[in-house]
């Protein structure tokens, strides 16, 4: 491999960092050039976001060495790594909900354009240059997944940054977006900035890298130029095989309709548009209907009112025959509604408690998990134990804190959880979000495997591929109304983008 020439703006050699029990990263070596995009990509747990958190300055590495524009540098703080030029953006963000996108941005950055008109003026002229959309005044826990990437990105901006991490930053996208995120990349690219980008796309990978380092088991194993690999060689070598497909086989649908929602209207605040309205549909026993949107479009509102999080303007929801549209969340996961939301750390998971205690959470009046009026904590240990051997989540017990499980891990945890629920229905929101290609695959067969079984599904994702290939059926919602239909057989990527955005009409 003959790489990009060009001046060096940020390396890594033999960086190493060792957990009670993991060694997250040893013998780590990487080279980002100036005005590139330099892709990471590995398994979960392969070590790249221990490896990132160590170059922003999250954590402190047990041995090697960081140099950015020929400066050794040691990162005691973030505030060290964003002083010498470094910005990062999370996969799971570092906002305050109860702050405005303008407190959000500016906050720990106040001398630098202070708080009032110059902050405001400086943000958005930023959104407009980047075309990110934000206002500043939106308070932060008004927006969906995907605009809150976008205020991160806007803080990464203002705060001057010259190389970027971005940790999956096309998860909430759909392809149009995609193309214009990496028209961006490639203009902050021509006026000299570096761009470290994390992902499992590896297409999209391949599309924007100027370079590709490949991380398996915590360390790295390659380096190489996009021309000269395919995806399939890319997989290959990060997990040892091929990509897999989200293709199901013939059709499980049946007649038994297993949820009923009907003229769904969800109000606005302060008088504005519905949230929701007038929505309408049925899954049957062995169906997966797919819902496609782009963030923001009332598909969260969706999911919260069917899980009573949310309590409905108007209309029924109706599962089994019965109606659940006055019943508590309790009741509607005791009647066997199945939930992965779409954001693992904040909805699904209590990050400080052991693996077999977020067994427990939201199956905790159910068995195994109880005796009686009480917690059986030794069947629910051991229940946590059958889950991490038949859904391959990767851990020293069960007694490990979730937060040192990796993003493909907690979600394999997520997703055994409420399988082992037995439910008749799964409300699955984004569920293979930030997860390598194999956690993916396992997901997707466990989702094509309870369909078999009967299981209906209502699959929230903003992969389109995923969509297109585990639905039966697929509607389209659009400002919180269900615009149109698809059909997964003839639809492409590319049209169903068109009808997400009001582009083009559904089939």
């Amino acid at each position: 491999m003959t790489s990009p020439g060009g001046e060096i703006a940020v390396e890594l050699h033999g960086i190493g960092k060792r957990f009670p029990g993991v060694i997250a990263n040893h013998d780590v070596d990487i080279t980002v050039r100036r005005g590139t995009v330099h892709a990471i990509v590995g398994e979960n747990g392969a070590g790249k976001s221990t490896l990132m958190k160590i170059l922003y300055g999250v954590q402190r590495p047990d041995e090697g060495t960081i140099t950015v524009g020929g400066t050794e540098r040691h990162f005691s703080t973030p505030s060290d790594a964003i002083a010498a030029g470094i910005g990062m953006v999370f996969q799971h963000f570092m906002l305050a909900d109860n702050l405005s996108v303008l407190e959000n941005v500016v906050l720990g950055a106040e001398r630098k354009h202070g708080i009032g008109d110059g902050a405001r003026k400086q943000i958005a002229e930023l959104s407009d240059a980047y075309s990110l959309g934000i206002e500043p005044g939106r308070l932060v826990g008004e927006l969906g997944v995907g605009a809150r990437q976008r205020v991160e990105i806007l803080k990464v901006l203002y705060r001057g940054a010259e190389i970027i991490i971005l940790d999956e930053p096309t998860a909430v996208l759909v392809p149009q977006e995609v193309e214009e995120l990496f028209d961006n990349l490639r203009e902050l690219k021509s006026e000299g900035l570096s761009v470290i980008f994390i992902s499992h796309k590896l297409d999209e990978v391949l599309a924007v890298a100027d370079e590709i380092t490949v991380m398996r088991r915590g360390t790295t194993v390659a380096t190489v130029l996009p021309a000269d690999v395919t995806a399939r060689k890319l997989a290959e070598l990060m997990v040892g095989s091929e990509l897999p497909s989200p293709a199901t086989e013939e059709s499980t649908v049946t007649d038994r309709v297993l949820l009923a929602v009907h003229e769904l209207t969800l109000a606005g605040g302060g008088g504005g548009r519905p949230l929701l309205a007038d929505v309408s549909f049925e899954i049957h026993a062995g169906e997966v209907l797919g819902i496609a949107g782009v963030e923001g479009n009332g598909q969260a509102e969706l999911v919260e009112t069917i899980m009573g999080m949310r309590r409905p303007t108007s209309g029924t929801i109706a599962l089994g025959g019965d109606d659940i549209t006055e019943w508590p969340t309790r009741q509607r996961r005791e009647a066997g509604i199945g939930f992965i939301p779409e954001d693992r750390q904040r909805h699904a998971l209590l990050l400080d408690a052991p693996l077999w205690e977020n067994r427990i959470l939201g199956h905790q009046t159910r068995e195994p998990n109880v005796n009686g009026p009480f917690i059986d904590r030794r069947a629910a240990r051991k229940d946590t134990q059958r889950i991490i051997e038949e859904y391959d989540v990767r851990t020293p017990g069960i007694d490990v804190l979730a937060a040192a499980l990796s993003g493909g891990n907690q979600q394999k945890l997520i997703v055994g959880r409420e399988m082992s629920g037995d439910p008749v229905l799964l409300v699955a929101a984004h569920p293979t979000r930030g997860v390598d290609v194999g956690a993916q695959a396992a997901i997707w067969d466990i989702i094509r495997a309870a369909r078999r079984g009967g299981l209906a599904v209502l699959l929230i994702s903003a992969d389109l591929d995923e969509l297109i290939g585990l639905s039966d059926t697929i509607q389209v919602i659009l400002r919180g109304r269900l615009v149109g239909v698809c059909d997964p057989a003839t639809v492409t990527p590319q049209d169903l983008g068109s009808s997400m955005t009001g582009a083009g009409a559904a089939a």
